[in-house]
């Protein structure tokens, strides 16, 4: 805020304050600074996949997929990856998990360790009964990703689910290094201990 009060047409202060407005549940404000963006001439693929997801997350459905369409027709092989992950999200978000699944494959294919894209993917996988490829996705973003804690507690109930406790405790385990404070991972980590005290 101060940036924009010496400085009104400073490009980062402005995204910066959409992106504040966004991850502060804010979704209509930070629609408001990222079309500001767009007026000062502001033409990127990051931009406009940031106003589809505003959009989507204001409920602003018509808006939406033209705004990502416009992200895809401007985005290079870096950014391709990330577009593709969106538009997942917001299918997922609008119940269709068939073009999720599809759009979270296209990412991969465009970006091979798109982690992200991986965890999702097992989800979608598991939700599938595909079982071995929900367990391989899992296991993919692990190793991408070892910061994320999802797909280390998602492999952990897979395996429990599964009856391989061993295997569940070392990844709830691994969860918990990532979020130490996740109530599910506790959760699971006490119904395994329960579990090895009665074997």
């Amino acid at each position: 805020k101060k940036v924009l009060q010496l400085d009104a047409s400073n490009v980062e202060a402005i995204a910066c304050m959409a992106a504040n407005h966004f991850y502060s549940d804010q979704p209509e404000l930070a629609l408001r600074f990222y079309r500001r963006l767009l007026q000062m001439g502001v033409n990127n693929t990051e931009l406009w996949c940031n106003l589809g997801l505003c959009c989507f997350y204001a409920s602003q459905y018509d808006m939406t997929l033209s705004c990502l369409e416009k992200a895809l027709s401007l985005a290079s092989d870096d950014a391709m990856a990330e577009v593709w992950y969106n538009i997942g999200q917001v299918a997922i978000g609008i119940g269709d998990l068939g073009l999720a699944y599809q759009a979270f494959k296209i990412s991969i294919s465009v970006d091979a360790n798109h982690a992200e894209s991986y965890a999702n993917l097992g989800v979608l996988e598991l939700r599938k009964g595909h079982v071995d490829a929900a367990r391989s996705n899992f296991h993919m973003v692990q190793q991408l990703a070892p910061h994320m804690f999802e797909p280390f507690f998602n492999g952990a109930l897979l395996a429990y689910k599964l009856g391989d406790f061993q295997d569940a405790y070392e990844l709830a385990q691994k969860a918990l290094e990532a979020f130490p404070d996740h109530h599910d991972t506790h959760e699971l980590l006490k119904q395994l201990r329960l579990h090895f005290t009665m074997l």
